[in-house]
C-alpha cells in the first residue's frame, strides 16, 4: 500500500492556506453554479470533464454559459434596482477585455447589457454579435486615428476621451461624418483601490485619463465643439475591489467637480466604472454585488442631496464579475516531482510536490503578471488519500510559469490526472499567448448537458500559416505539422 508524507499541514503553504479535511472537496463561491461531482467526476453544465477533454482534447477554457447569462442579468438587476430606490437609473456595461467573443457578446445583449470595448478589434467583434453600436463604448488612453473614425461612423453609443488630444481628434471625426459623438471624459479621482500595484488604475502617476483638478478646462473644451455631446465623468479606480468603501470615495470626490460642471451646461450621467472581485481561492471574500450596488446607490444619493444636485444616471462596466467564475480551465497533469525544500536555517526540509501540465502562461498569465493565486481539484476522480502541498507548474520554459502556487490535491495526483482550475472566465484567454510557439486553447460552452465550440484552437498549422518564411508546399502539406 502507498505511503503518503504529505498528509499534515505543510510548513512551505502560505499562512491563509488551510489543510482541507477532504481535498476532493468544491469551495462554494470558486466554480460555476452548475459545477458538480457526477460519480466523483467533476461536471459543468451537464456535461463530464473527461467528456471534454476526450472530445475537444487538453488544456482548454471550458465557460458555463447558464452561470454566464444569469450573472449578468442578476448584475444588471441589482444596480437597476439600487439606483431606482434613489430616484434615477443605471446603464451597465459589460467590459469585453475581460474575455469577449461574438457568443459571449450575444449572451451580454441578451441579458440586457451594453458593451464596453477598448480596441479596434474588440468593436469588430461587438458589431459581428450584432450588438446596436448606440449601445457601444469605446475606451482606450491611445485609439489611432482609424479607431476613433470608425467608432464615429458606425455610431457607438459613447467614447472615452482619455486626453485633451482626443478631444479634438474625435471632433473632427464627427465633423467629417455629420454626426454629434457623444463622449466621457475619463478622469482620475486619486482613489487607490485595495488591490495589485499594476491594477490600480485611478492614481495620479498612471497612463489613463487626466486629474481631476484639469477636467473642468477639457470639458470647456469639449462644449466649445458642437459636434461633441457631454455626457459626463468617468473613472476607474482599480480591478479585483471587494468593497465598497474605494468607490464611495471616489464617487464623492467625482460629484463635486460634477457639480461645478453643471453650471456651464447638462451632465446627464457619472460613471464609476468596474472592478468588482471575484474569489480566486476559499479565504477570497467579496461582497455580494446587491450590496455593493446598494451602499454606491446610497452614496451617490447621499453626495447629491449634499451638493443641491439631481442624482445622475450613473453607469458601470463590470468584467469579471460575470464571466470570471463562469470559466474553468481543464488541463492533463504530466511530469511529477517531489522537491526538497529548506524552510529554516537549521536545514529544516518539506516536500513540495510540483505537477506540471499541458498548458500554463500562455493560456494563465495572471499569476505571471500579478502574483495571482488560483486554486485547483482533481477533476476525473475522487480519492481516499491525503491532501498533500503541490504546485501545479505550466510547460513553458520559464521557471516563473506557474498556474497555481499553493493547494493540496490527494497525494495519489497522478500522470494522466484531469486537472481543473476554477474562475479563468476572465483575463485568461484575452491575454492568452502563443509563447513557445503553444496554440491557444479553444473555448467551450456548455449548458443543458451540450457542448460546443465558441472558439477554435489554435493548431501549428494555424501558427505556421502566419509565417511568411513558411511554405506549406515545400514542407510537404504540413507534413509532420499538427492539424
Amino acid at each position: 500500500m502507498a505511503s503518503y508524507p504529505f498528509a499534515a499541514a505543510n510548513p512551505l503553504a502560505p499562512e491563509w492556506l488551510a489543510v482541507p479535511s477532504d481535498p476532493d472537496s468544491l469551495a462554494p463561491g470558486l466554480w460555476a453554479r452548475t459545477v458538480t461531482r457526477d460519480d466523483g467526476e467533476l461536471t459543468v453544465g451537464g456535461v463530464r470533464a473527461t467528456e471534454l477533454a476526450a472530445r475537444y482534447g487538453t488544456p482548454i477554457y471550458v465557460v458555463d454559459e447558464t452561470d454566464a447569462r444569469e450573472r449578468a442579468s442578476e448584475v444588471r438587476a441589482a444596480f437597476t434596482d439600487a439606483f431606482e430606490r434613489v430616484g434615477t437609473t443605471a446603464k451597465v456595461y459589460y467590459a469585453g477585455k475581460a474575455f469577449l467573443s461574438v457568443e459571449v457578446a450575444r449572451w451580454m445583449g441578451d441579458a440586457g447589457l451594453n458593451i464596453d470595448v477598448c480596441s479596434g478589434g474588440e468593436l469588430a467583434v461587438a458589431l459581428a454579435a450584432g450588438v446596436d453600436p448606440a449601445r457601444l463604448g469605446f475606451h482606450g488612453n491611445n485609439k489611432s486615428l482609424a479607431e476613433i473614425d470608425r467608432a464615429v461612423s458606425v455610431g457607438v453609443g459613447a467614447i472615452i476621451l482619455d486626453s485633451v488630444q482626443e478631444i479634438d481628434r474625435v471632433a473632427d471625426a464627427a465633423a467629417r461624418h455629420g454626426r454629434t459623438q457623444r463622449v466621457r471624459l475619463r478622469v482620475n479621482s486619486g482613489v487607490h483601490a485595495h488591490t495589485h500595484a499594476f491594477l490600480a488604475t485611478s492614481h495620479e502617476d498612471q497612463k489613463f485619463g487626466i486629474g481631476l483638478a484639469d477636467a473642468p478646462d477639457a470639458v470647456a473644451r469639449i462644449r466649445s465643439h458642437t459636434g461633441l455631446e457631454f455626457l459626463g465623468l468617468h473613472c476607474h479606480i482599480g480591478s479585483q475591489i471587494f468593497g465598497a468603501d474605494g468607490f464611495a470615495e471616489s464617487a464623492a470626490r467625482l460629484l463635486a467637480v460634477h457639480r461645478l460642471l453643471l453650471d456651464g451646461g447638462d451632465v446627464p450621467e457619472l460613471n464609476l466604472g468596474g472592478g468588482f472581485g471575484i474569489a480566486y481561492t476559499s479565504v477570497d471574500d467579496p461582497s455580494p454585488i446587491g450590496e455593493l450596488a446598494d451602499r454606491i446607490a446610497q452614496t451617490v444619493a447621499a453626495g447629491c442631496a449634499e451638493l443641491g444636485i439631481p442624482v445622475p444616471v450613473v453607469a458601470f462596466e463590470p468584467g469579471r464579475s460575470i464571466i470570471g467564475t463562469a470559466g474553468l480551465t481543464l488541463y492533463t497533469a504530466g511530469t511529477i516531482k517531489d522537491v526538497q525544500v529548506s524552510y529554516q536555517d537549521d536545514g529544516e526540509t518539506a516536500v513540495r510536490r510540483y505537477v506540471s501540465v499541458d498548458g500554463g502562461m500562455s493560456d494563465n498569465a495572471r499569476p505571471a503578471l500579478y502574483d495571482a493565486d488560483y486554486s485547483v481539484r482533481i477533476a476525473n476522480r475522487v480519492s481516499v488519500a491525503p491532501p498533500a502541498l503541490v504546485r501545479i507548474a505550466g510547460k513553458h520554459c520559464e521557471s516563473g510559469d506557474i498556474v497555481v502556487d499553493a493547494d493540496y490535491l490527494p497525494a495519489d495526483v497522478a500522470v494522466g490526472d484531469l486537472l481543473a482550475v476554477p474562475a479563468t472566465g476572465a483575463y485568461c484567454w484575452s491575454l492568452a499567448s502563443n509563447y513557445n510557439y503553444l496554440g491557444r486553447p479553444a473555448v467551450i460552452a456548455v449548458r443543458d448537458g451540450v457542448s460546443r465550440v465558441i472558439v477554435r484552437g489554435e493548431t501549428e498549422a494555424d501558427l505556421l500559416a502566419r509565417d511568411a518564411g513558411y511554405d506549406a508546399d515545400a514542407a510537404g502539406a504540413h507534413k509532420g505539422v499538427s492539424e
